[in-house]
C-alpha cells in the first residue's frame, strides 16, 4: 500500500519541563547537533495562552484583519503560514504539516500530554523533582544528581549540556542512518 501526502508524518519528541527550567536552551544545542547529522528538524512551541504571530499594519495582518482564513508570506529565503484555528491542532496534524515542509522529525517545545515522546529538562535550581512521571519519559535532563540517579537505561539521563547523547538516543530509536555528524550526510536544500 502506497503512502499518500496526506498520510505522511514524522516522529515526534516533546521537551518538557517546568518554565525556566532550561528547555529552549538545550533545545538549541540538540537542534544543532542533530542538523549537524544532517537531520531536518522542525520545531513547534506550545503556548497555553492566544499568541499573535503577525504584526498589526503589516500587509498580512491586514489581511487576515479583513476576512483572509490564511495568510501567507514568502520571500526567497522564507516561507510562512498563519492560519486560525477554532480548536489547537492535534500534535499528529502537526506532524504531517511537518513532513510536508520535508522535515524528518518533529520536536516540540511545552506539549506535556501522554502518548508522545517526551524529554523532561530539570535543573536543580529550579526544582527538585520532574513534572512528568519517570516511565512516561524516553530521557531526562539533568543537573540534578538525585534525579539522575533515579533514572534507569530505559529512561536515561543527560547532563544539560549533552546534546550529542541526547541526539544519537533520538537516532537510534526513530531516524534510521543519522548516525554520528562526522559520517552523517548532508541534506541538499532544494529551491522552487
Amino acid at each position: 500500500m502506497s503512502e499518500t501526502n496526506d498520510m505522511r508524518t514524522v516522529p515526534i519528541v516533546s521537551v518538557v519541563g517546568k518554565g525556566d527550567s532550561g528547555k529552549t536552551t538545550f533545545l538549541e544545542k540538540l537542534i544543532a547537533e542533530l542538523a549537524g547529522r544532517g537531520v531536518k528538524v522542525a520545531t513547534v512551541k506550545h503556548h497555553v495562552h492566544d499568541y499573535d504571530i503577525d504584526v498589526e499594519g503589516k500587509d498580512s495582518w491586514r489581511h487576515a484583519r479583513a476576512g483572509a482564513m490564511t495568510t501567507m508570506v514568502s520571500s526567497p529565503d522564507k516561507f510562512a503560514l498563519i492560519r486560525e484555528v477554532h480548536d489547537e491542532l492535534p500534535l499528529t496534524a502537526i506532524a504531517r504539516i511537518a513532513a510536508d515542509s520535508g522535515a524528518d522529525l518533529l520536536i516540540t517545545e511545552g506539549y506535556k500530554i501522554e502518548g508522545v515522546n517526551r524529554i523532561e529538562v530539570s535543573r536543580l535550581a529550579r526544582s527538585d523533582s520532574l513534572v512528568c512521571d519517570p516511565e512516561e519519559l524516553m530521557a531526562v535532563v539533568t543537573d540534578n544528581p538525585a534525579i539522575a540517579a533515579a533514572c534507569t537505561d530505559d529512561v536515561p539521563a543527560f547532563t544539560l549540556d549533552d546534546a550529542t547523547g541526547v541526539a544519537e538516543l533520538i537516532c537510534a530509536r526513530f531516524l534510521e542512518g543519522c548516525g554520528d555528524a562526522a559520517s552523517a550526510p548532508r541534506h541538499e536544500e532544494a529551491r522552487d
